[in-house]
Formats: structure tokens, C-alpha cells, sequence
């Protein structure tokens, strides 16, 4: 694959990249004194010297012929000097931060590339709102890889979207300098059906010789499994069993050992590397979806190379996983990945190599951030009005929750959250009919919940209940439910959901917690109801605050609205409630609320 992410092609430096090695030229810079963390061997060499051109790199080892009076000199003063770290699979916008926004915070902590999918955007605008977040992403630093999405809407037939993806829409992006591939197939069934639209998206990628990434959040690893890869589908980041990752691994497919906000799944998948005398080539380390205050408290990659070191993952075998595993599974070591001759020079220098703390770090030979701090600015974007005004619903009433039933009581579907993991649990319980209508029960953690299409004015929604919340009393909305997002309420009470959804529809999206008629807490994100564009500080502040609201009204899960907005996720098992109604994500059909 030809990389477009480098400053400048390789075919255009060669020539000073070997007068540079040999001294006939001199270097721009040379980082000196360093103790190399090589990739390629699984070493640490002491006392290594590289030389910079051109923004890539002409020599690693002794430098001092390259120095000239106009190189300049860093001395690395026995650091670790590693590749930058890159996150092969990424939501941005489940950060809610602007592409710019995103970039400041992670650069930072040594990352200098990301593979996105914007499908999250796309499900709201289309190829549209792609190319605002592609062009927010160029004025940065930051080296952002598209994925194209796939699955627009995540499973079709299942939910109400605000745009579609199709095969002829997949091959234009593939022309596109940004892209290196598909983003992740959620479709599986689709693609185990032999399906020629979902197979259709894939073939193009393939035409195209780019990467089609996946998302196979199966439990079955035989013929299933084997049927995924064997259409090209080249990483997963569903594993949460280290049987899954190690499945994966051992037919050839990239596992992506995921570590997000919300998302804690490297303490169980981390044994597949950990428990088993196997090849690592084929892990890699992925965030998929963090919040600000998670970026703000702990950083990015770097925080997650700490988990996988606390999880008995060799520090040099985790710095792999984020550099030259990512690389090779994009097909890009010929390019990024390592700290080698001809490579882009994104380099980053720690002085803890086990607590993996930059402090330095390089990207295309720019000194881009010390010290956690960016040492550049860069221009703002604007988003269009299409992307800031995307909720189109008019305002709700308390009738519009109702959940019509006779008697005194039902037996109906509840899906059970799990904390720290994107399934859930299909749960019969009996519930209570009030005023000719199936009511929450708090003393069994119960909340309602419904789905309101906000793209279109379709007039669809879906109502249901959910388990696990921990929350008595009170609403909460938002419109980051994944991957439709439409409008997501879940509540003790009509009243309350009813003033929580029309918050949300005033300010043009977002989250919002109310309690007894009080709106207690919310954060407007006016791009695409997903994102905003206040600064990363402000940000983390006001997700900080929600969590503590949550908190304050009784919920004990970590990152308790990116669960939440999991719920009308069709794609992942065990039961899910889009605008149309509840789903069986075993069976793939539509089932009833009140149970037989």
C-alpha cells in the first residue's frame, strides 16, 4: 500500500536519505544517546544514535557523521526511544471531542497515528460527515488513517439511520489519500449468510488492495469464525475470552485486545499472550471508544501499554503491540512502525519504560509535544450546519413512554447490562401495570427505555426495559446510541423521560440526567448530537460531572452512559432495543416485550 501519511513519499528522498546516511549530506536531526526499543528484534540496544531527513529516518546507530552546523542535536540522555504508538481501531467520536480536540490530547501521550471509523458520524450524515472529520483531521499532526465504514446502518432491516452505506459508496472512498481501508464489518451474519451486499462492501476493499477490519463478537470459533476470516476480514477487537483472541490469532487474523472507558477487556484477554508460549505478532493493543476524562486522567495509548505491562505483558512485547503489529496488520511496516532506516520518523522518548511515561515525541521529524504539552498550534474548523443541526424531532410527553398493557402485572424481555462489557443478558421478569401501563421497578433495577428515530421523522420508537443501571429514581438521554443514534431515554418515570428528551431535542443533542423534574446535569454536543468542539479540558470536566451524577443517583458502572448507549446496539448479543422495536441479536429477528 502506498503511504500517504509521511511527509513526504519515499521515492522522493532516497537519494538524500543515503547521503545523509553516509554523511556526503547532513542531517536535520539527530536524537542521540538513546536506548532503542527495536521492534523488529525485541531488544533494547543501548547508546543508538538516529539521524533525521526529509522527515524519515537515514540512520540508526553511531550518528556523528551526520551532524552538520545546522542539524539539530537532541541528546536523549539514555531514554527509551521507541516508534510512536498507534490505536489500530478508534471511534473518535465516542471521545465527543472534535478531531482537533482529539488530536491535542493524544499526541501528547505519544500516539502519532490513529485508524478511525467514523461510522458513528456516518450513521448521522453519511460519507458527508467522513469528510468533515477528514478535513478537521488535516490540519493536525496527527496521522489519521480512515477506515471506511461498513455497516450504515450496523444491521440492516433492525433500525432507522440517517444515512446508508453501499458497495458503490465503499469503492469512491477507496480513492481517497486517507484511506487504508474498511472499517469494521459488524454485519457477521451477513457475511456467514454469504450475503452480496455485506460481501459487496468487502469486495471493494478488496479490489482496492486495502484492509477490511472486522468486528466478530461471537462466541463460536469453528466453522463461523473460520467462514469471517476466510472473506477477508483482517482483526477483530471483540474478543473478551483469551480462547477468543487466541482463535483469532492462530488462523492468521489480527486480535485487537481492547482497553477503553468503558470496555475492560484486557484483563481476561491479555492471556492469550500472557498464559500461552505463542507468537504475538498477531495482538495488538486498540482503545475503540474513550472519553475525555479518560484521555485527560490516564492518556491514550500509553495508558493502555501500562495495562497490558500490569496484566504480565512484556514491556517491549506491548510496545510492539501498538507499533509494528498495527503497522503490518494495515499493511504500512514498509512505512511506519519502527525505528529504522527509510521509516517516517514518529518517534517518541520515555524515561519509565515500565510505566511507559513519554516524555517527548516526534512525528514526520517534528518536535510536536515535551512533557505532556503540544509544542505547535494549529488553524480551527468549522463544522457545517448539516452536522450541527441533525436532531429533527419534535417535543415529547409522558404519554409517547407509555407501554400499554392490561391487568395487574406482565412477564416481559429485560435486557441486562453487564458492567465493564459490551453484552448483555435476555431476563424474563414480572413487572407491574399501572394506570393500564408496564411500569419500572426500582426494587428490582429496572428502568424503561425507549428509542425515538430523531433523523427523519419517521415516527418510529421502541420501548422496553432495562436491568442493571442501579438507578432508583429519575431519566437519563442521549443521542450517542450506537450505531443509529437516534434518541435513547431509560427512566423510572414518564415525567422524567419526557423532560430528559426534550432537553436533548432543544439543545441539538447530547446527554442528560434528571431527576423529580430537575434537569441535574448536561453536555450538549451539537456535532451530530455526537461530538463537541469545546476544548478537551472543558470536556473532560463535563463528562466528569455526569459520571458523578450518575453516581449521585445510584449507578455503580464505570463509564455508565457509553453502557447505556450500547442498548440499541443490534450487532452484539444478547438482546437489544433499536426504534423498531426489541431484537434477539441470537436469531437475528424481531421479538416480542411481553414474554409467551
Amino acid at each position: 500500500m502506498i503511504n500517504k501519511f509521511c511527509k513526504k513519499p519515499l521515492y522522493e528522498c532516497t537519494m538524500k536519505l543515503a547521503r545523509v546516511a553516509t554523511g556526503a549530506e547532513k542531517a536535520d536531526l539527530v536524537i542521540k544517546n538513546s536506548r532503542l526499543i527495536n521492534v523488529c528484534t525485541h531488544e533494547i540496544m543501548e547508546n543508538i544514535s538516529v539521524a533525521i531527513t526529509e522527515g524519515r529516518i537515514a540512520l540508526v546507530g553511531d550518528a556523528e557523521h551526520c551532524i552538520g552546523e545546522n542539524t539539530t542535536v537532541i541528546d536523549a540522555e539514555n531514554k527509551y526511544l521507541a516508534p510512536a504508538f498507534m490505536d489500530g481501531h478508534i471511534h473518535i467520536e465516542s471521545s465527543m471531542l472534535s478531531v482537533g480536540e482529539y488530536a491535542k490530547a493524544v499526541v501528547a501521550h505519544g500516539t502519532s497515528g490513529v485508524f478511525i471509523d467514523p461510522h458513528e458520524i456516518c450513521n448521522v450524515l453519511g460519507l458527508d460527515g467522513v469528510n468533515y472529520m477528514m478535513e478537521d483531521a488535516k490540519r493536525t499532526p496527527l496521522k489519521t488513517m480512515l477506515t471506511t465504514p461498513s455497516c450504515v446502518p450496523a444491521v440492516g432491516g433492525f433500525e432507522d439511520t440517517g444515512a446508508k452505506i453501499d458497495p458503490a459508496d465503499v469503492a469512491l472512498t477507496m480513492d481517497y489519500d486517507c484511506c487504508v481501508g474498511l472499517g469494521e464489518m459488524m454485519n457477521f451474519p451477513g457475511i456467514l449468510g454469504a450475503n452480496p451486499h455485506t460481501h459487496g462492501i468487502v469486495a471493494e476493499t478488496l479490489k482496492a488492495g486495502k484492509i477490511p477490519t472486522g468486528h466478530y463478537s461471537l462466541p463460536e470459533t469453528g466453522p463461523g469464525l473460520n467462514a469471517y476470516i476466510a472473506s477477508g476480514l483482517r482483526c477483530c477487537h471483540e474478543s473478551t475470552r483469551a480462547e477468543d483472541a487466541i482463535a483469532k490469532m492462530r488462523l492468521g487474523m489480527y486480535a485487537m485486545l481492547r482497553e477503553g472507558s468503558a470496555w475492560h477487556d484486557l484483563h481476561e484477554v491479555a492471556k492469550a499472550v500472557t498464559e500461552r508460549k505463542v507468537d504475538s505478532r498477531f495482538a495488538c493493543l486498540v482503545s475503540d471508544d474513550t472519553h475525555p476524562n479518560t484521555l485527560m486522567r490516564h492518556g491514550h495509548i500509553d495508558h493502555i501499554v501500562r495495562r497490558a505491562i500490569e496484566e504480565g505483558i512484556d514491556p517491549v512485547t506491548a510496545i510492539q503491540m501498538v507499533t509494528i503489529n498495527v503497522a503490518q496488520c494495515f499493511q504500512l511496516d514498509h512505512e511506519m512502525g519502527s525505528v529504522a532506516p527509510s521509516k517516517c520518523a514518529d518517534l517518541v522518548l520515555m524515561d519509565d519504560l515500565n510505566a511507559c511515561h513519554v516524555t517527548d515525541v516526534f512525528i514526520d521529524g517534528e518536535y510536536v509535544a515535551k512533557d505532556g504539552k503540544l509544542l505547535i498550534e494549529f488553524a480551527p474548523y468549522t463544522y457545517s450546519e448539516k452536522a450541527t443541526h441533525s436532531v429533527h424531532l419534535d417535543p415529547l410527553a409522558p404519554a409517547d413512554f407509555k407501554i400499554p398493557c392490561e391487568g395487574e402485572s406482565a412477564k416481559v424481555h429485560t435486557i441486562e447490562v453487564i458492567p465493564g462489557r459490551v453484552g448483555t443478558f435476555d431476563k424474563v421478569v414480572t413487572l407491574p401495570v399501572q394506570e393500564g401501563g408496564i411500569a419500572a421497578d426500582s426494587e428490582q433495577d429496572i428502568l424503561k427505555v425507549a428509542v425515538f428515530e430523531r433523523h427523519k421523522r419517521t415516527g418510529t420508537v421502541g420501548r422496553g426495559f432495562v436491568k442493571g443501571f442501579g438507578i432508583k429514581r429519575g431519566a437519563l438521554a442521549q443521542t450517542v446510541a450506537h450505531d443509529a443514534h437516534n434518541l435513547l431515554v431509560a427512566g423510572s418515570n414518564d415525567e422524567d423521560m419526557a423532560l430528559a428528551a426534550n432537553t436533548l431535542i432543544e439543545c441539538g443533542g447530547g446527554l442528560v440526567a434528571v431527576l423529580d423534574g430537575k434537569v441535574l446535569s448536561v453536555v450538549p454536543l451539537p456535532i451530530a448530537g455526537l461530538m463537541s468542539d469545546r476544548p478537551i479540558e472543558e470536556m473532560s470536566a463535563a463528562i466528569e460531572n455526569m459520571e458523578h451524577t450518575w453516581k449521585e443517583m445510584g449507578s455503580t458502572l464505570p463509564s455508565p452512559f457509553m453502557t447505556m448507549a450500547l442498548i440499541p446496539l443490534a450487532c452484539l448479543p444478547e438482546t437489544r432495543l433499536t426504534n423498531r422495536g426489541m431484537v434477539d441479536c441470537r436469531t437475528f429477528s424481531f421479538m416480542e416485550l411481553i414474554a409467551e
